[in-house]
């Protein structure tokens, strides 16, 4: 857009601006007026201006068309929590064997952990269940963060075989 062509927006948006909030508020409020207003003229914006002749009325008729719009929205946000069955809001209730399975995977990978050596372990347990980053992990213990890496990649390939290995059995 040329710059006249900015200048000459911005001069009617500040010149219809609150007029067209009004119209727009006793369609959707007045704390919503300003926002419709706001984003019709963000649209002018970026459409082709150029070949629109920008009139109060031609505005006026834009802030109600989008005020008309803000209200449909409103109202389909306003419908949503009622359109949701409650089944589909609680998460689903696991069954007696997923919890089961769940544990025994669980148990397993505890029996993993406290299998590794004490280093491995405590670098694992530090990263996983504390969340230290590798940094804070490494000046904690005193080693280098390629030793972390080396010792999480440990942790993890053992998790990892120990649980294909229970799968197989």
């Amino acid at each position: 857009m040329s710059d006249a062509k900015a200048e000459k927006l911005e001069k009617l948006y500040r010149s219809e601006r609150t007029r067209l909030e009004r119209v727009a508020a006793r369609r959707v409020g007045a704390a919503t007026g300003a926002d419709v207003v706001q984003d019709t003229f963000t649209r002018l914006w970026d459409k082709a201006v150029e070949h629109i002749v920008l009139t109060p009325v031609y505005l006026n008729r834009c802030v109600r068309n989008a005020s008309i719009d803000q209200l449909r929205r409103d109202r389909r946000i306003a419908q949503l929590p009622h359109l949701i069955t409650e089944e589909q809001y609680a998460a689903p209730v696991p069954t007696p064997q997923q919890i089961v399975a769940a544990s025994d995977g669980l148990r397993q990978i505890d029996r993993i952990i406290h299998g590794l050596p004490e280093r491995t372990r405590h670098v694992f347990l530090l990263n996983r269940v504390h969340g230290c980053t590798y940094e804070e992990i490494a000046a904690a213990l005193g080693i280098s963060s390629s030793t972390v890496e080396r010792e999480i990649a440990k942790a993890l390939m053992a998790c990892q075989s120990g649980q294909d290995g229970d799968d197989n059995a």
